[in-house]
């Protein structure tokens, strides 16, 4: 299976048979990063984490009443 970079668009194979490449095909919304964008962004990011000031906002959860 041949795939593309969403960042630089270099084109990578992947193993038709490898769960990388069954999630890419049955979740076409997922992206595929290749190692040295993921790299480059797994570096920033702990680069922001380590400043202090990243935050990853997530969703609160409401307790429903509904529910016995």
């Amino acid at each position: 299976m041949q795939v593309k970079c969403v960042l630089c668009d270099h084109i990578e194979g992947l193993d038709d048979h490898s769960l990388r490449a069954k999630r890419l095909r049955n979740r076409r919304n997922q992206m595929y990063l290749c190692e040295k964008c993921y790299k480059r962004i797994d570096y920033k990011t702990k680069q922001r984490q380590a400043t202090g000031h990243f935050h990853l906002y997530k969703k609160k959860k409401k307790e429903d009443d509904h529910y016995f």
